[in-house]
Protein backbone atom coordinates (compact mmCIF):
# COMPACT_ATOMS: atom_id res chain seq x y z
CA UNK A 1 0.00 0.00 0.00
CA UNK A 2 1.46 3.29 -0.87
CA UNK A 3 0.84 6.28 1.23
CA UNK A 4 -0.52 9.53 -0.49
CA UNK A 5 0.16 13.15 0.92
CA UNK A 6 -2.88 14.90 2.44
CA UNK A 7 -3.93 18.19 2.17
CA UNK A 8 -5.26 19.75 5.16
CA UNK A 9 -7.35 22.91 4.89
CA UNK A 10 -6.68 25.88 7.83
CA UNK A 11 -10.47 27.39 6.41
CA UNK A 12 -13.56 25.71 6.32
CA UNK A 13 -14.38 24.73 2.78
CA UNK A 14 -17.68 27.21 1.50
CA UNK A 15 -19.84 24.88 -0.81
CA UNK A 16 -20.84 28.18 -2.86
CA UNK A 17 -17.40 28.62 -4.09
CA UNK A 18 -17.31 25.48 -5.47
CA UNK A 19 -18.17 25.41 -9.42
CA UNK A 20 -21.04 25.40 -10.95
CA UNK A 21 -22.06 22.05 -12.60
CA UNK A 22 -21.88 23.03 -16.45
CA UNK A 23 -24.87 21.93 -18.60
CA UNK A 24 -24.48 18.52 -20.37
CA UNK A 25 -25.59 17.71 -23.64
CA UNK A 26 -28.95 15.41 -24.17
CA UNK A 27 -26.52 13.25 -26.18
CA UNK A 28 -23.66 12.87 -24.06
CA UNK A 29 -26.26 11.41 -20.97
CA UNK A 30 -26.73 7.75 -20.47
CA UNK A 31 -29.34 7.16 -18.27
CA UNK A 32 -28.96 4.80 -15.17
CA UNK A 33 -31.40 2.33 -16.87
CA UNK A 34 -29.73 2.12 -20.04
CA UNK A 35 -27.14 1.19 -17.97
CA UNK A 36 -28.86 -1.35 -15.59
CA UNK A 37 -31.59 -2.72 -18.06
CA UNK A 38 -34.06 -3.35 -15.04
CA UNK A 39 -30.42 -5.11 -12.69
CA UNK A 40 -30.14 -4.08 -9.25
CA UNK A 41 -25.74 -4.68 -10.99
CA UNK A 42 -23.90 -4.50 -13.73
CA UNK A 43 -20.19 -5.48 -14.17
CA UNK A 44 -18.40 -2.95 -16.20
CA UNK A 45 -15.02 -3.54 -17.84
CA UNK A 46 -12.40 0.10 -17.59
CA UNK A 47 -9.12 -1.27 -19.11
CA UNK A 48 -7.99 -4.28 -17.24
CA UNK A 49 -10.00 -3.37 -14.24
CA UNK A 50 -13.71 -4.39 -13.64
CA UNK A 51 -16.15 -2.64 -11.37
CA UNK A 52 -19.89 -2.92 -10.43
CA UNK A 53 -22.34 -0.62 -10.59
CA UNK A 54 -25.28 -1.36 -8.14
CA UNK A 55 -28.85 0.43 -7.53
CA UNK A 56 -28.85 0.41 -4.02
CA UNK A 57 -32.75 -0.36 -2.19
CA UNK A 58 -32.29 3.81 -1.32
CA UNK A 59 -32.32 4.40 -4.93
CA UNK A 60 -28.59 5.30 -5.23
CA UNK A 61 -25.80 4.25 -7.52
CA UNK A 62 -22.63 2.89 -6.01
CA UNK A 63 -19.31 2.31 -8.57
CA UNK A 64 -16.92 -0.10 -7.10
CA UNK A 65 -13.36 -1.91 -7.82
Amino acid sequence: MTAHPVLLRSEPVNLRDRATPRAVPAEDLISSEALLKGRREVLIQHGDRVYRLRHTSNDKLILTK
